[in-house]
């Protein structure tokens, strides 16, 4: 398309992306919440992601050819190394086994990249022969990776249903960063590559739309805890609590001790501690108390 490589899917992709991006701004506008902002930039990587992996490589590019593989690969990389961060921050996780923070993960990549890419590029002009020496490795790890996530985050004790999503969803986008060295080392099909890639993007998007409309639906149930702690406030700003006053974590601590979880069950499916459970600034001993006599 336009006389470049980029597919229609691609291109498809992109305007998907961008409009995505774009009504994430006009929505986030009055907003403050961290994972709001996250997402946006999560956004924009994945459409700098088809921009250059669509349009690139072209003829007339200035300076050596091989720099605009550096480009792609280089958006590529930072992408799912975010991809990886914004999961970390989805589930309060703050490192893996064999110490994998989000710190190191991007040192690996790195260092795969010139080792296992572009020296092996420059002692034998080959592009295919450096792209199969960079995949190969990075492949395994990712599925390592992906394995190790999948049991970080199965068998949740309290099998809501948000979380049981919200799961199902994560681990779509893990497993697109894993299938995506494959995708690379099998050939230049753009429709292949980014339909995986994106299906991360989009898999995210309805984790954030999904959790949106969660708390709408328990919206009534959310007041019943604000309203303990807010006695002060006035009529007209009660609805805006939900979204402007307490974190996402801090809801969803709510609403599963409103559910009858137990703090343990809360600690381990939300991946916190359990002392933290009760010391979020949103549920202090008297509102907790208050819920649980209730239960009776």
């Amino acid at each position: 398309m336009f006389g470049t490589a980029i597919h229609w899917t691609t291109f498809f992709y992109l305007l998907i992306d961008t409009f995505i991006v774009l009504l994430t701004i006009y929505f986030s506008r009055k907003k403050t919440r961290s994972s709001l902002r996250r997402f946006l930039y999560l956004g924009i990587l994945f459409v700098a992601y088809n921009a250059t992996g669509g349009f690139l490589p072209i003829d007339n590019f200035p300076g050596p050819f091989i720099l605009q593989y550096i480009i792609t690969y280089g958006v590529a990389i930072a992408l799912c190394v975010y991809i990886v961060y914004y999961l970390y921050k989805e589930y309060d996780i703050v490192v893996l086994k064999f110490n994998s923070s989000i710190r190191n993960l991007a040192i690996l990549a790195s260092v795969s990249f010139v080792v296992l890419f572009l020296i092996p590029y420059f002692l034998t002009d080959s592009l295919n022969s450096a792209r199969f020496l960079f995949t190969i490795p990075i492949s395994v790890i990712a599925f390592v990776f992906l394995f190790i996530f999948y049991r970080r985050i199965s068998n949740p004790s309290n099998p809501n249903r948000f979380i049981l999503r919200r799961n199902k969803l994560s681990m779509v986008s893990v497993g697109s960063i894993a299938f995506l060295p494959i995708c690379t080392v099998i050939g230049d099909y753009q429709w292949i590559t980014f339909t995986v890639m994106n299906l991360a993007f989009f898999a995210i998007t309805a984790i954030e739309t999904d959790r949106y409309l969660y708390f709408i639906e328990n919206n009534n149930r959310m007041y019943e805890v604000f309203a303990l702690k807010e006695k002060q406030r006035d009529e007209s700003i009660e609805r805006k609590i939900i979204y402007e006053d307490l974190t996402r974590r801090e809801i969803e601590i709510a609403l599963s001790i409103l559910g009858n979880s137990s703090y343990r069950n809360i600690a381990k499916d939300l991946f916190i501690a359990e002392s933290t459970v009760s010391k979020q600034r949103c549920l202090n001993y008297s509102i907790i108390k208050t819920i649980k006599n209730k239960r009776v």
